[in-house]
């Protein structure tokens, strides 16, 4: 399902002001989650664009339908964006991913089932999307994660954001036109203010690639901060082997 936004002429120009004003996140970039006025950024959504696909499409044509022709028609993109969170020595805690995903396969890695909420309440995922963005870029987030970080358990001290192609199965990073991440304040259903961005670029690192580590949320002498990652993979289209690189390379 497509998070729709809806603006007012009003929240257009403000939206377009602080978009500019955001923090343009680059790989291994760290920042602080401190708003222009001083105070903690807290409560705010990390939200995922990407576009859908042309292919080659071949179509009846002629007399009787006895020909044929090709024609570019667009494809659906279905991209997850799911999280891992863990404790202080790796541990995973929790996960938040779609609950769309069959149960069983996870039961039989040991993970947990997908689901919207986190179990602390801190944290609620936008339902699945599993087109991306036909007709072009139309300014929404496909994917939404709400997060009140004042809800976060105490024992959680890492907050991992990733991306996995669920399909087409022949699709790597590099073919999708374009990925953009970004943290803002707001709703699911509004944006008020962009604080931070993250374009993923079309390059050579991403081709062959289906899983995307995006960054992380990490507390530091008790106040969050956010580390922009951005190393992909080949996880097979297998959410599953994201998670466990996750917990086994960069949790720890």
């Amino acid at each position: 399902m497509k998070v729709k936004f809806s603006y007012s002429h009003r929240d257009v120009i403000k939206f377009l002001k602080h978009t500019i004003m955001a923090i343009n996140l680059e790989k291994g970039q760290k920042i602080n989650l401190e708003k222009g006025n001083g105070s903690k950024l807290m409560e705010f959504c990390v939200g995922v664009n990407w576009g859908a696909i042309m292919r080659p499409v071949q179509e009846r044509s002629g007399f009787l339908g006895l020909g044929s022709k090709t024609v570019m028609k667009e494809m659906d993109v279905d991209v997850d964006l799911s999280c891992v969170m863990t404790d202080a020595n790796g541990v995973l805690v929790d996960t938040l991913y779609s609950p769309l995903y069959n149960p069983q396969m996870f039961l039989a890695r040991g993970l947990p089932v997908g689901k919207d909420w986190s179990a602390d309440g801190s944290m609620y995922h936008t339902p699945d999307d599993v087109e991306g963005d036909k007709g072009g870029d139309d300014g929404l987030d496909n994917e939404v994660v709400q997060i009140d970080l004042s809800k976060v358990r105490s024992n959680i001290t890492q907050i991992f954001f990733f991306l996995n192609i669920f399909s087409p199965k022949n699709l790597d990073f590099s073919g999708i036109p374009y990925v953009q991440v970004r943290m803002f304040e707001g709703t699911p259903q509004k944006v008020s203010t962009v604080f931070a961005q993250y374009d993923v670029a079309k390059e050579s690192q991403f081709v062959g690639k289906n899983a995307l580590i995006l960054g992380k949320l990490y507390r530091r002498n008790g106040e969050w901060k956010f580390a922009a990652i951005g190393d992909a993979y080949d996880d097979r289209y297998d959410l599953r082997n994201t998670v466990a690189r996750i917990i086994d390379n960069y949790a720890k």
